[in-house]
Parts: C-alpha cells; structure tokens; sequence
C-alpha cells in the first residue's frame, strides 16, 4: 500500500503547474501617463548627467589635467593662459551642466509626449501592439 501512496505522489509532483497565458492588445496610450513618465526619465537621466560631470571635473582637476593643458596653451602661444582655468572653474563648468539638465528635462518631456501622441495615431492604421503575459 506504501508503494501506490508513494507512486501517487511522484506522478503528482512531475506534474507541471499550469500556466496561464493572456494576450492583450495595447490601443491606447494615455498621453498624459506618457508625460509624468517621461518626465521623470529626464528629471533622472539630468541628475544623473549634472553628478556625473561634477564627478569628471573633480577627477581632472585632481589629476592636474587642466594645468597641463594650461601650460600646453602658454607653450604653444608664448603668453601667460590663465584665462583657460578661469573657463573651466567649477562655478562655469557647473552652470553648464544644469543649463543642459534643464535642456535635456524639457526634451526628454517632448518627445515622451510626442510619441505617445504618434502611438495613438498609429494604432488607427496598424491595430496596436500585441502583449502576451504568463502567470507563474
């Protein structure tokens, strides 16, 4: 008897658990989720875009490359080029960096908006986008 228990319960563990599968069509992107989405990807990729030049800066100014370059201009020219550290001061370099995190916030935000607007349109022709899903 403990043979049939034990081989009922191999053939119920070699089952493989059903799964099941649901294919949806995406019609319609809301434009406005589109927005707040895409705006959020340019608030995250101008933080990360605004840390990563100060992080530059700081590496190159540590490691004296903007001296040598300095020192290569005043070879080069014959004159003194402290004009050239001036540009690169963190203050310039910084201002810079948020003007294009700005720039880069207001884009990103466009172009979210805009190509959910041509996924709204383009479904018209083309039916939309067909999505499976499993549910494990």
């Amino acid at each position: 008897m403990s043979s049939n228990v034990a081989e009922r319960l191999a053939r119920k563990t070699a089952k493989r658990p059903t799964s099941k599968q649901v294919r949806l069509k995406l019609v319609y992107v809301d434009f406005w989720s589109a927005v707040k989405v895409s705006f959020l990807a340019g608030l995250a990729i101008a933080i990360i875009g605004i840390v990563a030049t100060f992080l530059l800066w700081t590496v190159l100014t540590q490691t004296g490359v903007f001296k040598q370059i300095a020192e290569l201009f005043q070879s080069i020219g014959g004159q003194s080029q402290n004009g050239l550290l001036d540009a690169v001061g963190l203050g310039n370099v910084m201002s810079f960096a948020i003007i294009v995190g700005i720039l880069d916030l207001v884009v990103v935000t466009a172009l979210g908006a805009v190509i959910a607007l041509l996924y709204n349109l383009s479904v018209k022709i083309t039916g939309g986008l067909l999505v499976g899903f499993t549910n494990n």
